[in-house]
């Protein structure tokens, strides 16, 4: 997973991040108090959990059939 294909999808990051985390990425202040640490983990653990970026960015295999 590159950050090109998760900043691709930056209305579902955006989405999630206010959901999950209760962050506004509006809110630039914030974002440039914070470390790249802070944005890494927080984005890993979206792509980690059942959210709109994983689910847009690990579509569920085909049955095959």
């Amino acid at each position: 997973m590159t950050w090109e294909a998760i900043l691709a999808k930056w209305p579902l990051l955006e989405a999630d991040m206010h959901e999950v985390y209760g962050v506004d990425l509006e809110d630039r202040g914030l974002l440039r108090s914070r470390s790249w640490r802070w944005w890494k983990v927080r984005v890993q653990g979206l792509l980690a959990a059942d959210t709109r970026l994983h689910r847009a960015l690990s579509p569920r295999p085909s049955s095959g059939a």
